[in-house]
């Protein structure tokens, strides 16, 4: 994946000194390597995915947006194996997983890992060790290796001064960061991201998007990325799909979404310039004072 998985050679040079892989030649045609196919899925009388069909190709980063509700995070839960759809197709890793028994979808998870809201970071484990666990778990690296990388990841990440601490004494923010140097170390070619900007302050979730945006052209990462924030779509997303009431209402890139006379994307993208959009100068204070 990156010369940051790799342990320092014993002549003591520096990790990060490795030499990259040359970028390799993209073929013209590329098969998906996460693809739905008419992918239904309900729970009772809710029906969460209605015939939604969409693509993800190798190296691509393609955001899913829509309101709650809509069956995004359902779709990252389909990807994974942990939820099988009532009908339709789901490929994952260029292979059809849909009737895959749990052994091979372990097997697809050690290519495609997911960073939850939560962090889903063992509590009683240090930084370091929550990242260092999947590490353990190959079996292959000695401590002072798996150590190696840890650290590694964990700079790459921005959070290498929290190694030695727990969980509990992080921000929502800094714990999506350590989750995703877990993920990393798992050594994944894809990794999906359940509203990485949710919950967080402003800055955080710039520094968020900033460092997702960073291990895709880093890593050359497959990414499919779970979201409401617009702002976070156009700074990550090759292509987007817009999920409403449970069906595909659009798919394309960015600059199509912009375009796009689709009335419910249009009222999506005029709410959120609103969000965005600061208050004249004074009138905010002025206000809450008067409040007051």
């Amino acid at each position: 994946m990156s010369s940051i998985l790799t342990p320092a050679p014993a002549d003591g040079r520096d990790l990060e000194a490795q030499p990259s892989r040359p970028e390799e030649p993209v073929p013209p045609e590329r098969k998906p390597y996460i693809e739905f196919k008419h992918v239904f899925k309900a729970f009772g009388s809710n029906r969460v995915l209605d015939d939604v069909s969409f693509d993800v190709l190798p190296g691509e980063t393609v955001c899913i947006l829509g309101r709650s509700g809509v069956g995004k995070s359902v779709s990252l839960h389909n990807i994974m194996g942990f939820l099988k759809p009532d009908s339709g197709r789901v490929i994952v890793a260029s292979e059809d997983i849909t009737d895959y028994p749990e052994e091979e979808l372990e097997r697809i998870r050690k290519k495609v890992t997911m960073v939850f809201q939560n962090g889903a970071l063992f509590d009683s484990l240090t930084v370091g060790e929550n990242v260092a666990f999947p590490l353990r778990e190959r079996g292959d690296l000695n401590e002072e290796q798996i150590y190696q990388i840890v650290d590694g990841l964990l700079d790459m990440v921005g959070v290498k001064p929290m190694r030695d601490i727990l969980p509990s004494e992080l921000s929502t923010g800094m714990k999506r960061s350590v989750a995703i140097a877990r993920a990393l170390a798992a050594q994944p070619e894809c990794i999906l991201y359940d509203e990485p900007t949710t919950m967080v302050d402003p800055l955080m979730a710039q520094l968020l998007g900033d460092l997702i945006k960073k291990l895709k052209f880093q890593l050359k990462l497959t990414s499919v990325v779970v979201t409401h924030d617009m702002r976070l779509a156009k700074k990550l997303a090759d292509r987007v799909v817009f999920l409403h009431e449970a069906r595909v209402i659009f798919f394309g890139s960015t600059a199509e979404m912009v375009r796009s006379q689709e009335p419910i994307v249009k009222e999506f993208l005029e709410l959120d310039e609103l969000r965005l959009e600061p208050p004249p100068s004074g009138e905010a204070s002025g206000e809450l004072g008067r409040q007051e």
